[in-house]
C-alpha cells in the first residue's frame, strides 16, 4: 500500500518526477543475488517475485504513460487550445451580441460559450501551466523508458521501449474507437477527424523523444480498424479466412445504411438535390442528417478511412441495391404479359385495353417504393463518391489527374477486356464521369448476374406504369430543395440508372452470345460490325425516349379534375429526369407535352410559394436547382446546336448558356427572325419584354404568363 501511494505522488503528484520511477526498475535485477546459495528453493522464489515486481512496476508506469497523454487530449489539454464553435453556437454567440448591440449595451460572451483569447486571461493560468507540465511529464518519461537497458531477472529479459511502444498504440486504438460514439449515436465524421488528429499530434510530440517509428504504428492502427478485405478493382489476392475485419469501418458503415440509405428508424431521411446532401426531421445519432451526409463531412470520413472505408461503405450499398434489382426481376417476370399488351396497346393507341392492362400490374406500389429507396442508395452513392474524388485531388492531384484522364481515352469496343472495365471503374470511383449512376448499375448487374430475363427489355413500361401510383396523390414539390416533399425525385435517379444499366448489360451478353456462336465458323460468315459503346448509348435513348412517351402518353390521359393535382408533380418529375439524364434531351419531353403547358405549370407553381421567381440578373449555380431556369436555358433550341445525338452531360453549367446567348445573339436573331417556334404565341420587335420583378412592357395588354427569365430560344419568340 505504501509502494502504490509513493508511486502515485511519484507520477501524478505536483512534486513528482514521472521518470523517478524508472529508478524502482533498477534494482530488480540484484534481487536473485540476494537468495543463499545453501537454500535452493529460496534463488527460485526470489526470482519469481522480482519478475513480479517488475510486470506490477511497468503495468503501472505504462498506466501513468497513457494518464498522461490523456490528460493533454482532453478538452482540458490541447482541446482547450483548438476550441472551435459549431454553426449552431456561432448563431447563438452572433445573435446574443446582436441583441446586446441594439440594446445600447456591450457585448457579452454568451453563457457556456468562452470568449475567444479568455486561455489567456490571468484566471487562466492554472489551466495552462497544467498544461505545460503535463507535456514536460510526458516527454521526459519517453525519454528515461528509451534509454534504459533492457532489465534482466533471471531468463527474462524486459525492454521497455517495446512496452511503451505497445502501450502509445493500445491506447491510440481505444481512443479511435470511443471518438466515434456519442451518447445518442455516431460522432459527426468533421469531429472524430479532428480528435483522432489531436491525438496523433501527442503521439507524434512523444515521437521525437523515441527511437522508435510511431507513425508506422499509427498507419498499422488505422489499417487494421479499416481493412476488411481487398480492394475491388484494384487487389487480385483473396482474404485469408482467419484474418480480423476493421471493427471501426463496419460500425460506421452500418449506421451510414441503417440511418441514412434504409432509414431504419423513421427519422424522414430524404435526399436535397439543391443542397446535394441528405436531411432528416428527426435526429439521427444526436444531429439531422445533413451534418452526416454533406460534402464535407463525408470528406472527413474519406480522410479517415481512406480507399479501403470506400470501398467496404460501396459493398453494402451494392448488396442493398442487388437486393432491389432482385425485386424488379421479380415484378418483371411476374407482370410480363401485361407489360407486353401495354407496349402493343401504346403503339395502337387503344387507351381502354392500355388502361385495362394497367390495373393488372400487381404490387406496384411496394415496387415504387423499392425504387425509390435504390434511388436514395444511388444519391447517398454519388455523394460518397464526390468525396472521394475531392480528397484525391486535394491529397494527390496527379494521381486525381491520371484516372479522370484515363477514362476518356480507353477503347470503346464492347465487351471490354478485364483489365480495361477494372481501370475503367477506378476511374469511375473519383466522379467526374458522364453517367456514372448507369455505370455503376451495370457494374452491380454483372457481378450478380443480374438482367438475364428477356422481360428485363419491358422495363421502360413498367416504370411508366409508376405514374399511376397513389403516392402522386401526396406529392409535392419543394422549390427551396429542388425535390419532392416525399422522396419521388429519387424514383428519377433509379429509373434513369436501371435502364440504362440494364440496356447495356442487354446489349453486352447478346454480343456475347454472338461471338460464341461464331467461333469455329468465321469463313462462313460475314464479320458484323462490334458493338461500340455509342451504339449502347444509342439504345439507351432510344428506351429513355419510350419510357418518357409511354409515362406522357399515361399522365395526359389520365388526368382529370379530380386528380388535377398529380399533373404538376409528374410533369416536374419527366422534366427533371430530362435534367438527370445524358441520354434523354428535353426535346424528347417537348414532343409529348406541350411546352407552354410546363411553363404555365412552373409560373403557377413559383406564384403560390414564398421563393422569389429567379431572373436573368441573379447568378446561376445549376440550372437544375430550378425546373423553371432549366426549362428556360435547356430548351431544346438551344441543346440542338449541342446535337442530340450524343449524350449530354448530366450536369449543366449555366454559364455555358449565358456566354453562349451573349456570343450568338446576333446569330440567333437572324436565323430565328422568319422562323415560326414551338410557342403557341409569337411577339413581333415592336414587343419588348424586361424580365426584372414589376418591370413593364411596352406592348399592349399583360402577358399570357407572369414574367420571369426565358431563354430567347423557349416556345415564345422575341424580336
Amino acid at each position: 500500500m505504501a509502494k502504490s501511494t509513493v508511486f502515485r505522488n511519484t507520477m501524478f503528484g505536483p512534486e513528482g518526477r514521472p521518470h523517478h520511477c524508472c529508478a524502482w526498475l533498477g534494482i530488480a535485477s540484484s534481487f536473485p543475488e540476494c537468495a543463499s546459495a545453501l537454500i535452493t528453493e529460496e534463488l527460485n522464489k526470489i526470482g519469481r517475485d522480482a519478475i513480479l515486481y517488475v510486470e506490477s512496476l511497468i503495468e503501472s508506469i505504462m498506466g501513468g504513460l497513457e494518464g498522461l497523454i490523456n490528460i493533454l487530449d482532453s478538452e482540458g489539454g490541447f482541446g482547450a487550445l483548438e476550441m472551435q464553435l459549431i454553426p449552431e453556437q456561432a448563431a447563438l454567440r452572433m445573435n446574443s451580441i446582436k441583441i446586446s448591440t441594439n440594446s445600447a449595451k456591450s457585448p457579452k460572451g454568451f453563457y457556456g460559450f468562452p470568449v475567444p483569447g479568455h486561455e489567456s486571461h490571468p484566471e487562466s493560468s492554472n489551466s495552462v501551466k497544467m498544461l505545460e507540465a503535463a507535456m514536460q511529464r510526458l516527454t521526459s518519461l519517453c525519454s528515461v523508458l528509451n534509454d534504459m537497458e533492457p532489465i534482466c531477472v533471471l531468463n527474462h529479459v524486459f525492454v521497455l521501449r517495446e512496452y511503451m511502444r505497445d502501450c502509445i498504440l493500445g491506447n491510440f486504438r481505444r481512443r479511435l474507437l470511443t471518438v466515434m460514439r456519442t451518447d445518442s449515436g455516431l460522432q459527426r465524421p468533421s469531429v472524430m477527424e479532428s480528435l483522432i488528429r489531436r491525438h496523433i499530434s501527442i503521439i507524434h510530440l512523444a515521437e521525437q523523444h523515441i527511437s522508435m517509428d510511431l507513425t508506422e504504428g499509427i498507419r498499422e492502427v488505422l489499417l487494421i480498424e479499416t481493412f476488411t478485405g481487398p480492394i475491388s478493382n484494384l487487389h487480385m489476392f483473396e482474404k485469408s479466412a482467419d484474418l480480423q475485419s476493421g471493427s471501426a469501418i463496419e460500425m460506421v458503415s452500418n449506421w451510414y445504411m441503417d440511418n441514412v440509405v434504409k432509414d431504419l428508424n423513421g427519422a424522414s431521411v430524404m435526399f436535397v438535390p439543391a443542397h446535394n446532401c441528405f436531411k432528416s426531421s428527426k435526429l439521427v445519432g444526436g444531429y439531422f442528417a445533413d451534418s452526416y451526409t454533406n460534402l464535407k463531412e463525408l470528406k472527413s470520413l474519406i480522410c479517415i478511412f481512406g480507399g479501403y472505408g470506400f470501398d467496404r461503405l460501396d459493398m453494402m450499398i451494392k448488396e442493398h441495391i442487388s437486393a432491389l434489382l432482385n425485386c424488379i426481376d421479380t415484378a418483371l417476370r411476374a407482370n410480363r404479359e401485361a407489360l407486353e399488351a401495354i407496349a402493343g396497346s401504346l403503339n395502337s393507341s387503344d387507351r381502354i385495353e392500355r388502361d385495362a392492362h394497367l390495373r393488372q400490374i400487381l404490387d406496384i406500389e411496394t415496387l415504387v417504393s423499392f425504387c425509390v429507396q435504390a434511388g436514395q442508395a444511388i444519391a447517398f452513392r454519388r455523394i460518397l463518391v464526390e468525396a472521394v474524388g475531392a480528397v484525391l485531388e486535394e491529397k494527390a492531384p496527379l494521381i486525381f489527374s491520371l484516372l479522370s484522364g484515363t477514362s476518356k481515352h480507353l477503347p470503346d469496343e464492347i465487351p471490354e477486356k478485364g483489365e480495361i472495365s477494372r481501370l475503367r471503374k477506378v476511374s469511375h470511383s473519383i466522379g467526374g464521369v458522364v453517367g456514372q449512376d448507369m455505370e455503376w448499375i451495370y457494374s452491380v448487374m454483372e457481378e450478380t448476374g443480374a438482367a438475364y430475363d428477356s422481360s428485363w427489355s419491358l422495363l421502360p413500361y413498367l416504370c411508366a406504369a409508376f405514374m399511376l401510383s397513389t403516392l402522386w396523390s401526396t406529392t409535392s414539390f419543394d422549390v427551396s430543395t429542388g425535390g419532392f416533399n416525399n422522396n419521388m425525385h429519387c424514383l428519377a435517379r433509379c429509373i434513369n440508372a436501371i435502364i440504362g444499366g440494364s440496356e447495356f448489360i442487354r446489349l453486352e451478353r447478346a454480343e456475347l452470345q454472338r461471338q460464341s456462336l461464331s467461333n469455329g465458323h468465321a469463313s462462313e460468315m460475314v464479320e458484323p460490325e462490334r458493338l461500340s459503346r455509342a451504339s449502347v448509348e444509342a439504345s439507351i435513348k432510344s428506351a429513355m425516349q419510350i419510357f418518357v412517351k409511354c409515362s406522357a402518353t399515361i399522365i395526359l390521359q389520365s388526368w382529370s379534375e379530380t386528380n388535377r393535382s398529380q399533373l404538376l408533380p409528374k410533369l416536374i418529375f419527366l422534366d427533371q429526369l430530362c435534367n438527370l439524364s445524358p441520354y434523354l434531351p428535353r426535346s424528347t419531353l417537348e414532343v409529348h407535352v406541350p411546352y407552354a403547358l410546363l411553363r404555365s405549370l412552373y409560373s403557377q407553381h413559383y406564384g403560390t410559394s414564398q421563393q422569389p421567381i429567379p431572373t436573368m440578373e441573379i447568378p446561376l449555380n445549376s440550372p437544375k436547382h430550378s425546373p423553371l431556369i432549366s426549362l428556360a436555358h435547356l430548351s431544346p433550341s438551344v441543346r440542338q446546336n449541342r446535337g442530340d445525338s450524343t449524350p449530354n452531360s448530366a450536369t449543366y453549367d449555366s454559364g455555358y448558356f449565358s456566354s453562349s446567348m451573349q456570343r450568338q445573339d446576333e446569330a440567333i436573331d437572324k436565323k430565328q427572325r422568319n422562323t415560326r417556334r414551338s410557342g403557341p404565341l409569337e411577339y413581333s420587335s415592336s414587343r419588348k419584354v424586361k424580365f426584372v420583378d414589376g418591370s413593364s412592357s411596352t406592348g399592349q395588354g399583360p402577358s399570357p404568363v407572369p414574367r420571369f427569365a426565358v431563354s430567347r430560344s423557349g416556345p415564345l419568340l422575341y424580336k
